[in-house]
């Protein structure tokens, strides 16, 4: 399914004031559930943000897609998860750039929307894994980087190749708030309650 079948407010990017305070949390978010709520609620609270783009992601090239939703359908599952919310914004403005890489999606964002204070949002599993996007040392050194601690992946924090290499750039979970104002690279691990939901298990479930 391309991006034209998305609905025009979905494929565009979303606005952004001078000086907004804005979280990009990225997935495939198939389906969506209770875990992903907690970590988009955690960080908007902890970080003191304005607003939460839920950016619904054409596919993630490190995974294999399988079957996957299609990504009108992942979308129209996001609206439904998060419409109660209306700090959050779900957006799949990727697809309607034609973004496969989040170091190009970073890029993008500081060419359009240069203003807005961003901090990228990825669970600690995410961090485990982080060495292997493309560019990723580009990425840390554009924006600000929340991670979430996950159920079993804690100890990512620790055995991470990412976490050590920018180990000097984090900052103690106390100062979070003071995250999306600091000049990257800049990181920070959140704890806090943490839910066993799983998309990959949910997906189990239904097959």
């Amino acid at each position: 399914m391309t991006a034209d079948a998305l609905a025009y407010e979905d494929r565009i990017l979303p606005p952004a004031r001078p000086g907004e305070r804005i979280a990009l949390f990225g997935g495939t978010f198939d389906p969506p559930h209770e875990g992903h709520l907690l970590v988009a609620r955690t960080v908007l609270t902890r970080l003191e943000l304005d607003r939460l783009w839920w950016m619904v992601t054409p596919g993630n090239p490190l995974k294999n897609r399988g079957d996957q939703r299609s990504l009108p359908e992942r979308v129209r599952l996001s609206h439904e998860a998060v419409r109660r919310d209306p700090r959050i914004r779900v957006t799949a403005f990727e697809a309607g750039f034609g973004v496969r890489y989040t170091a190009d999606t970073v890029a993008l964002l500081r060419r359009r929307r240069p203003s807005a204070h961003f901090v990228w949002i990825m669970g600690a599993d995410g961090l485990a894994a982080f060495h292997r996007w493309q560019d990723w040392r580009r990425i840390a050194a554009a924006l600000p980087i929340c991670v979430v601690d996950r159920p079993g992946s804690t100890l990512s924090l620790l055995s991470s190749p990412a976490a050590h290499a920018l180990a000097r750039h984090r900052l103690r979970e106390r100062d979070a708030a003071a995250l999306p104002g600091r000049p990257p690279p800049a990181w920070v691990f959140l704890h806090g309650p943490r839910s066993v939901a799983s998309s990959t298990a949910l997906r189990a479930a239904a097959s």
